[in-house]
């Protein structure tokens, strides 16, 4: 099957009666997706909003393709090299052309089954999308064969919010530890601006130093235009699964995500509001807010986070030790479902027979059909 351009990106497409997604060949990016709830339809990923410009020769195939979601191996920037490797921005799986095996679309649903041999570190990568009929949710599995040594990866999902301020309500499951970048995310000097107190340790979303005093209340988005942050919101992994929702109570519907956190340590939030002055960013990239579910070390990379981190010295793993023979199997639900009116934000999400019930603060509550089986957590 030859891929269709969509968006300046030759992708695949499946769909199924809820979903239709696309997937570009360069990077493995899942976007443009579009969700059918009861009377309307639902499309809560962004697509960079230079995606069909000419960029400079020189741009990473990341930048070119950046939407929705991709798997980042290693995960982050990897502006450093590490055992003599050197990978490019969130690896090669985010930038290097997939090659489809398989895909398959029927009563039972559809299924993409796309594969990468990684140059820089040698071995094999699948990446996995199916479609449920009657769900209206992503599942994804990517697995991690052949290699052996430290690696840090993760998901790299991103939702674009209404302009109103305060329109989305961002919420995950019990945190275990939380702080913002400490490092310098963005540079003043190359055109990039933060609001946070960097390396500002934090238990709760709703309640995280700024810069210059005071505390934003991160649970509540779009907010503090003109600037880009980064924190990190570590689980405990004895939970039975993770979770991140963002809730819409104005659209009436909701987006979460469930991860094993034995596998997918942090979520970590890039709050991306036009604080990015240089190309081919420009300002323009606004009302972003990727919500990156992964085992690394902030953004930094893999030379980072396989070393010794004050992250991993907390019992937070940053990296995990591949193993040439035994296969590493990251799956990943991603998912939208209406919500009532009343519904503020999420509180709870826990399993059901058939899937999972989303409970408020409020105390309204949304059943979304789903196969949380396919975690594998128990």
């Amino acid at each position: 099957m030859k891929p269709v351009r969509i968006l300046g990106q030759p992708s695949w497409r499946i769909e199924s009666d809820r979903v239709e997604a696309f997937v570009t060949r360069a990077g493995g990016h899942l976007g443009p997706v579009t969700f059918q709830l009861p009377r309307r339809k639902v499309q809560p990923f962004p697509v960079a909003p230079w995606a069909e410009e000419r960029l400079p020769p020189d741009t990473p195939q990341l930048l070119k393709s950046l939407r929705g979601d991709f798997f980042c191996l290693p995960f982050g920037a990897n502006t450093r090299s590490c055992s003599g490797e050197a990978h490019p921005p969130h690896g090669e799986t985010a930038n290097a052309v997939w090659t489809l095996e398989r895909r398959r679309e029927n009563a039972r649903g559809a299924h993409l089954r796309l594969k990468l041999d990684p140059a820089v570190r040698k071995g094999h990568v699948t990446k996995e999308i199916s479609l449920v009929p009657g769900h209206t949710a992503l599942y994804c599995r990517h697995t991690v064969s052949g290699m052996r040594g430290r690696m840090c990866f993760g998901h790299h999902a991103m939702l674009e919010f209404p302009p109103e301020s305060g329109s989305g309500r961002i919420s995950t499951s019990r945190m275990h530890f939380g702080q913002v970048c400490p490092g310098g995310f963005e540079s003043p000097a190359e055109g990039g601006y933060t609001s946070l107190k960097p390396g500002a340790r934090f238990k709760n979303l709703a309640r995280v130093p700024l810069r210059d005093g005071g505390t934003a209340d991160l649970t509540r988005y779009p907010a503090r235009p003109g600037f880009e942050d980064l924190v990190m919101c570590s689980h405990r992994a004895a939970d039975d699964f993770a979770w991140s929702a963002v809730a819409f109570p104005k659209q009436r519907h909701a987006w979460f995500a469930l991860k094993d956190p034995r596998i997918l340590a942090s979520t970590i939030l890039w709050i991306s509001n036009g604080g990015r002055h240089y190309p081919p960013w420009n300002g323009r990239h606004r009302r972003v807010l990727g919500v990156e579910d992964a085992t690394a070390h902030f953004a930094d990379g893999l030379a980072e986070s396989a070393r010794p981190n004050p992250v991993s010295q907390m019992g937070i793993p940053t990296s995990l030790r591949l193993r040439e023979k035994s296969p590493l199997v990251v799956s990943y639900i991603m998912a939208v479902t209406p919500i009532p009116a009343g519904f503020d934000v999420v509180q709870s999400i826990r399993r059901t027979k058939d899937g999972v019930t989303l409970t408020s603060r409020s105390g309204k509550r949304a059943l979304c059909p789903l196969d949380h089986a396919f975690l594998g957590t128990s």
